[in-house]
This record gives structure tokens, sequence and C-alpha cells, in this order.
């Protein structure tokens, strides 16, 4: 799931060596952060957060494969 979040972000932002995905997992819950370049957090997120909610969608449904919960954090 790490790698999807890192090859979707350095897809859609100007500088992709600056985005840093943290993984932790607790029970059945995985936490990501997503980071990227000072203001680059509008094009990951999207408009009306449509990109966003894209992006927390495939991670929701490659979670559901392995019984797990995700949750994203998207931050600068």
């Amino acid at each position: 799931m790490k790698e999807l979040v890192e090859y979707v972000a350095q897809g859609l932002v100007d500088h992709p060596d600056q985005v840093k995905v943290t993984e932790s997992v607790d029970r059945d819950t995985v936490f990501l952060e997503l980071q990227v370049a000072p203001g680059e957090v509008g094009r990951v997120i999207g408009r009306e957060g449509k990109l966003a909610n894209a992006v927390r969608t495939l991670l929701r449904i490659s979670a559901a494969r392995s019984r797990k919960r995700v949750v994203l954090d998207i931050r600068d």
C-alpha cells in the first residue's frame, strides 16, 4: 500500500523526489502519512478533495483483500 501511494503521488507533483510516505501498523489498521513539497499539497488533494478521495478508495480496496483498515494523512 505504501508503494501505491508513493507511485500515485510522484505522478501528481512537480518534485517527485520530495514525496515521502511513512507507514505504521496498529493491529488491523495501517496508518499512512504522505508528505510532499511545500505548496504541492493541493495537487495531491485535488479540487474538492476528489484526488485524495480516489487514492483513499484505492487503498480501501487494497486493504480489504488483507482484511485491514487504512488511514491516509496528507501533509506538506
